[in-house]
């Protein structure tokens, strides 16, 4: 082992797996009273595997974590190449808004949309105003609203990732594809989309993650009409004062998301053998 990574192993140690070790020795106890009891069981884990209605709500977070990744993917492509090739004189300014919006406290961001899709807000008065039925749009308070959300709040992550990686592209290797007779769509399909994918990948794992933890959004645009796991978490640790059900949810929480960063990473480890073999 080499004495520059000391630090870092140090690092971890302290802050990743002390803690995990803690959270996981902490799912074993028991409560009474609202007081916390060492009793060495495994009542909590029985409770855990037995209730339904914790893994509906894993399931309904893996599922939103999944949707709300791929629309950000999807959406940072387009504005990622628009911010390099079509924008590029203004680049810059639209990079240092998008800073200034993404360091904007993410509670008045949210409650911002709040009052934007509010049935008397700002997006229904303004089709009433232009001819359209009172409440035209109420999304409020649902799960479509959540996702929204999670989409605006996460997105500035893959659109900077994606773009990084697209401005590492030799521009010439495009140039190459259009002189051979390659249509502006076609060298982008086969020349840029794949040599971005590095970006791609690292901003749909960061945005995968971030939104297993998201709680803000389906509390305040979602109404807590269906809670994630993060809330249920919260719920477990403040509300409840159950620390060990908080704990033991906490860990479920943690295999899940490793398991699908698993499956994220055989994925782009087998198409980059795929095509390498080509």
């Amino acid at each position: 082992m080499r004495l520059s990574t000391l630090p870092l192993l140090l690092l971890m140690g302290l802050f990743f797996v002390i803690p995990l070790i803690m959270t996981a020795l902490l799912s074993f106890q028991g409560t009474q009273y609202y007081r916390l009891v060492w009793t060495w069981d495994l009542k909590v884990w029985t409770d855990v595997f037995s209730q339904v209605h914790y893994w509906t709500i894993m399931w309904r977070t893996l599922v939103m974590a999944l949707i709300c990744t791929l629309l950000c993917t999807v959406l940072a492509i387009p504005i990622a190449y628009g911010m390099l090739h079509r924008l590029s004189r203004w680049s810059d300014h639209i990079t240092l808004l998008m800073v200034f919006a993404f360091l904007t406290d993410a509670v008045l961001k949210t409650f911002g949309w709040v009052l934007f899709l509010d049935r008397s807000g700002v997006l229904n008065g303004t089709l009433e105003a232009i001819g359209f039925p009172a409440a035209s749009v109420n999304v409020l308070f649902t799960p479509n609203a959540t996702m929204i959300g999670m989409v605006y709040n996460l997105l500035p992550y893959t659109i900077f990732t994606v773009a990084l990686s697209m401005a590492r592209i030799d521009g010439d290797l495009v140039l190459a594809a259009r002189d051979a007779g390659a249509s502006r769509l076609r060298a982008f399909v086969e020349v840029t989309l794949p040599l971005a994918k590095p970006g791609i990948w690292a901003g749909a794992v960061l945005v995968f993650v971030l939104s297993l933890g998201v709680f803000l959004e389906p509390k305040v645009m979602g109404g807590g009409t269906s809670p994630l796991a993060a809330e249920l978490i919260r719920q477990s640790f403040e509300t409840r004062v159950n620390w060990p059900l908080g704990a033991a949810l906490t860990l479920v929480l943690i295999v899940i998301g490793a398991a699908a960063l698993t499956v994220f990473g055989a994925v782009a480890l087998w198409q980059a053998r795929r095509v390498a073999n080509d």
